[in-house]
């Protein structure tokens, strides 16, 4: 990927609230009742709004130390975030992942323009744009649509490794720490962002000494 070009300093002065794509969902055990579930049985009452429901599942992450059952809550959050409540959305969407797989960026671009026209507060939408930026090389406009991912959704932990991503490889190892703190305060039961926070730590000290 081509070196990346010196950030804005508007950009390196935002806070650090940022995060990238969650991993794969995993399959839950049939045995093995949803720690979500678990949380809110007793409650038939139905009437949960989808801010609700992120709220809750946001704070049992938060809440949960076993990095699998972490991951299955995880998993569910990205759920909720891709599910538009528009079956346009939802079908442009679908459309701009298979454009990007058959490695169609331009198509792909367009229909995620046409996704954050059409639904600006859409918080994947956005999401999905800064992924393709990055993957295209485009860093200052893949920035830009993490700063609005975070605008419309501070805890987007798929959001945060992208930022904390392009900082590290920019050099910027104070500033990606702040981001994998972070990220670890949404979801710190994440092995892998912890163990980069631990290595940028240890790096930072280092330089120090």
């Amino acid at each position: 990927m081509p070196a990346m070009r010196v950030f804005a300093l508007s950009y390196l002065a935002l806070p650090i609230l940022f995060a990238l794509a969650a991993s794969a969902p995993h399959a839950a055990p049939a045995d093995e009742p949803n720690p979500v579930e678990k949380q809110n049985q007793g409650n038939s009452s139905g009437t949960l709004s989808p801010k609700q429901q992120l709220d809750n599942l946001f704070t049992t992450l938060k809440r949960q130390r076993d990095p699998d059952q972490a991951s299955l809550i995880a998993d569910q959050i990205n759920a909720q975030f891709a599910d538009s409540g528009s079956a346009t959305i939802n079908l442009l969407m679908q459309w701009a992942d298979k454009a990007i797989q058959d490695k169609r960026n331009a198509a792909a671009m367009d229909y995620l323009d046409q996704v954050i026209s059409l639904k600006p507060d859409y918080v994947e939408g956005w999401n999905r744009r800064a992924t393709l930026n990055f993957a295209i090389g485009d860093y200052r406009k893949s920035m830009e649509d993490i700063n609005q991912v975070l605008r419309i959704e501070p805890r987007h932990f798929g959001a945060l490794t992208g930022m904390a991503a392009m900082l590290t490889e920019r050099g910027n190892d104070n500033l990606a720490l702040k981001a994998w703190q972070r990220f670890l305060e949404v979801y710190p039961a994440n092995r892998s962002a912890q163990e980069e926070a631990d290595k940028l730590s240890e790096k930072i000290a280092g330089s120090r000494t």
